[in-house]
């Protein structure tokens, strides 16, 4: 059966299998449209994200306990970033999964991608406890960490340092545009340093657009 192979992948058996496919069930799937009992994965998506970060937070204060704040949230960042989690999906082919609408591909759409992790995540911790969750994002999800294994600074955390060493102040960002399905919408980001060298982005939500204009704002200032 798929869903037998999906747990052999993720290394984690559900006694609750409703708990399993509402986790897999975007919100365009033809089953959550015709019946409004039907869950899809967003619920278990709000409450993924916040076990998420607790796990996280707590493993890397144990990991590292003689750093400060400001290190700890730079790899906190690394493993809890949309970037991280759409390669880890990847990685299981998560996507094959995804009970959604005839023609959807997800297979490079970063924020579902993601949004599925962190619902699974919350899947496991409703079917089991917070004890399941840690084992799943430790043993599956994160690699071995060592201080040598620099965090990756996000370019709005660059692009923000860079403006208030050299203008003492943060860059605008301001939404331009939102199009397309709601299931699937594109939003359009203006970043600019003092109301100048205004950048366009897009991308599949508000964080990643901004992500992506300071990316390109970094760009051309060379930085």
């Amino acid at each position: 059966m798929i869903i037998d192979k999906f747990e052999k992948i993720i290394n984690y058996k559900f006694k609750n299998e409703s708990l399993l496919f509402e986790a897999l069930t975007h919100s365009s799937s033809k089953a959550v449209k015709s019946n409004k009992k039907k869950n899809n994965y967003e619920r278990l998506e709000f409450l993924g994200d916040r076990v998420l970060g607790l796990v996280l937070a707590e493993y890397f204060f144990k990991l590292f306990p003689d750093s400060n704040e400001g290190f700890l949230n730079d790899y906190f960042q690394k493993y809890a970033n949309q970037d991280f989690l759409s390669q880890f999906a990847k990685k299981i082919q998560i996507s094959d999964f995804i009970k959604t609408q005839k023609g959807d591909n997800l297979d490079n759409n970063k924020s579902v991608l993601s949004d599925v992790i962190e619902s699974l995540i919350g899947a496991i911790y409703l079917d089991s406890n917070i004890d399941e969750c840690r084992k799943f994002i430790v043993n599956n999800m994160l690699k071995i960490v060592s201080e040598t294994d620099h965090p990756i600074k996000h370019s709005k955390s660059l692009l923000q340092e860079f403006c208030l060493d050299q203008f003492k102040q943060l860059p605008k960002y301001s939404m331009v545009d939102k199009s397309g399905p709601d299931h699937m919408p594109v939003f359009t980001v203006s970043v600019n340093i003092n109301e100048k060298n205004a950048m366009l982005a897009k991308g599949s939500n508000l964080r990643n657009a901004e992500e992506n204009a300071a990316s390109k704002l970094l760009a051309f200032l060379k930085i």
